[in-house]
């Protein structure tokens, strides 16, 4: 077997501003790789998590003109931490004013864990619009899925950490976590609100990796990051994503003219691997790869060296 592909090298965009949403927010883009080569953006997860410099060395520079951005809420994107105007129909929105912006007829979605969410709410939106769809860790927002890393399942797997997750909730409100957690992420003492954000970032942090890796799960730890992703996330999944239950895999279909590839970790805690089958089912069209001895995170060695064969191989280039 060839060796596993790795990362580009790092590189700087050539391009990047502040979008103008028209109803309160400033979205961060910047583009990298070559300005008129295959364009493709690149929808970071969380909800929450806004993108980094590493996700940009996902392309081929000299094969792709890549747009990247944080969404509403997080990263560098204005007001921080802002959960006015901020759903998944506002940001697949976003994603239409910044392919109108570059001037791209169709594009290249790539998503991964939420990222994989809105990639699918917008293909399923705009098909016509899409060129490819590159999914890693795939998430469809059903009750299911959100109970199963809320409120009992990843719990069993991870006990000394659910503690954790637990400890600022009372026992009378651990019925259903996630309001829980709602009610002090969106509450006035600042104080409770912080402790609570960094609880609910820690959890996800530390069980996003098949071993522990300080490298990924540290960020999570630290207030700033903590603050945004935490309200944001909780708001998000607190209101099922504005989705109908089951709805992205209900309209799958939509995607039928649409080549892909689904890349998913075996044991991928948050996301289980039942639904990445699933889709595969209702997306036959798509490839699929389930990597074995893999969690959830993208950097995952069998996780990453599928996610560079695909973006090489939608560009053109031949495997090595």
């Amino acid at each position: 077997m060839s060796e596993l592909r790795t990362l580009y090298p790092e590189i700087e965009p050539f391009d990047s501003g502040m979008l103008d949403t028209g109803d309160g927010h400033q979205v961060y883009w910047e583009r990298v790789g070559t300005r008129g080569a295959k364009p493709a953006v690149f929808l970071h997860g969380g909800p929450g998590g806004g993108f980094g410099p590493v996700h940009r060395q996902l392309f081929d520079p000299a094969l792709y003109d890549v747009i990247l951005f944080d969404q509403r809420g997080c990263g560098r994107s204005t007001p921080f931490a802002s959960l006015d105007n901020n759903t998944t129909w506002h940001l697949v929105a976003d994603i239409e004013r910044l392919r109108e912006m570059a001037g791209f007829e169709t594009w290249q979605v790539f998503g991964g864990s939420w990222g994989s969410t809105l990639a699918l709410s917008y293909a399923q939106t705009h098909p016509q619009r899409v060129s490819e769809l590159i999914l890693r860790g795939i998430y469809t927002l059903t009750r299911a899925e959100l109970d199963w890393y809320y409120q009992f399942g990843v719990s069993e797997m991870f006990p000394e950490k659910w503690q954790r997750f637990l400890a600022p909730i009372p026992e009378a409100e651990r019925g259903d976590m996630m309001m829980a957690y709602r009610r002090r992420l969106v509450g006035e003492n600042k104080a409770e609100q912080l402790e609570a954000a960094k609880a609910w970032s820690a959890w996800e942090g530390e069980t996003i990796t098949l071993l522990p890796e300080p490298a990924t799960s540290d960020k999570f730890h630290e207030d700033e990051f903590a603050l945004a992703f935490a309200r944001i996330e909780n708001h998000f999944f607190v209101h099922g994503g504005w989705l109908e239950e089951g709805q992205l895999l209900r309209d799958a279909h939509k995607l039928a003219g649409i080549d892909g590839v689904i890349i998913h970790g075996r044991y991928d805690m948050p996301c289980p691997a039942r639904t990445a089958w699933e889709l595969h089912q209702a997306w036959p069209r798509a490839d699929y790869h389930l990597i074995e001895g893999a969690g959830h995170a993208f950097s995952e060695p069998g996780i990453l060296d599928q996610l560079i064969r695909a973006t090489d191989r939608f560009a053109g280039k031949a495997e090595e």
